[in-house]
């Protein structure tokens, strides 16, 4: 007989295992669904735009011509990716409705700039409002924080994907510069830190003191002689600065914490945001304006030397986790 532990013991059956699903495979599909859901929500479907008589992709040429001069059929299969064909065909149907005109070109008589007529720019400006109005009204279904991360998102969305922020129809200033709002300066903080940490490869220790700074801000901030100043593009934080007094010298100011994102870098923010920091610190009374920099911030040093400021001192650290060269800056303020 055999024993207990020699004895043949049943054989487990594991269940078939559940097909998984790939990564790509699930985010294709979250994509789709969000194609199916946006094409839906802005009427991409319907046989006539906004309720007029223009389909989504003729009230999208009719933006183009409305906002660029001399264009060309060439130029709108380019800027919309469409088919050359189809353009020409659409742009026929507009000359027969009397909303395009053509004009031979001067440089080349085989080439014709196409323009809006006065019937064009009429059906433009109507197809331009009923859009506003629609939008305007899905941005008061949603509160000021929500309308913020919808953009955020959409910015993201379209920065992802390899499309600039600015069409050429951009008639809109680039960029504004306003106050800090609830958020925005925890916002500087994370920024700091995750930029000088990917640009640099700096430490921790970078964001714990621009987090001291922020904190200092807020516990002694005195608005007749200290300023922040947010710059926002498109609805989304992409820049900022600190104009705050030097607790040990009088008359003297301090600017910090200039940041500028590098999807917004070239459009001259970091420029204006100094130059902001010089005439308040003028109006305020300052004598000159100080501030600490490194050595291998280039391109914020050119914004330095161009508005005037000079380096008054140096000094070798490892604050960061590397080998850097800190950098006193200051400028004299003309009474």
């Amino acid at each position: 007989m055999p024993t207990r532990s020699s004895a043949r013991q049943p054989r487990r059956v594991r269940p078939a295992a559940e097909p998984v699903q790939s990564t790509t495979s699930a985010r294709v599909a979250a994509v789709r669904k969000f194609n199916r859901f946006y094409t839906r929500l802005v009427g991409a479907l319907d046989e006539g735009h906004l309720h007029t008589p223009f389909s989504l992709t003729e009230g999208r040429v009719l933006y183009e011509l409305a906002h660029r001069d001399a264009l060309t059929a060439s130029d709108i299969v380019d800027a919309l990716s469409l088919d050359a064909g189809y353009v020409s065909r659409l742009l026929r149907s507009f000359e027969r409705r009397k909303l395009v005109k053509r004009t031979r070109s001067a440089a080349d008589r085989r080439e014709s700039h196409l323009s809006l007529t006065a019937a064009g720019r009429a059906a433009f400006r109507t197809l331009d409002q009923l859009a506003s109005a629609d939008v305007a009204r899905l941005l008061d279904t949603i509160d000021e924080d929500g309308q913020r991360r919808l953009i955020d998102a959409m910015t993201s969305i379209t920065t992802l994907l390899g499309a600039e922020l600015h069409t050429t129809a951009n008639v809109g200033p680039a960029y504004i510069l306003r106050p800090p709002r609830s958020g925005d300066l925890g916002w500087v903080v994370q920024r700091h830190g995750e930029l000088y940490a990917r640009e640099y490869g700096w430490n921790v220790r970078m964001e714990a003191l621009v987090a001291r700074v922020v904190a200092d801000y807020v516990d002694h901030h005195d608005p007749e002689r200290e300023r922040c100043w947010i710059a926002e593009r498109d609805g989304v934080n992409v820049g900022s600065v600190f104009l705050t007094r030097d607790a040990t010298r009088d008359g003297v100011a301090k600017l910090r914490l200039l940041l500028v994102e590098p999807s917004a870098r070239g459009l001259g923010i970091g420029r204006r945001l100094v130059d902001e920091c010089t005439r308040f610190a003028r109006d305020a009374g300052y004598h000159t304006i100080s501030l600490w920099t490194n050595s291998v911030l280039t391109s914020a040093r050119k914004i330095y030397a161009a508005a005037g400021y000079r380096i008054v001192s140096e000094e070798k650290h490892e604050r960061f986790g590397k080998k850097l060269v800190a950098e006193t800056w200051e400028l004299r303020l003309a009474q």
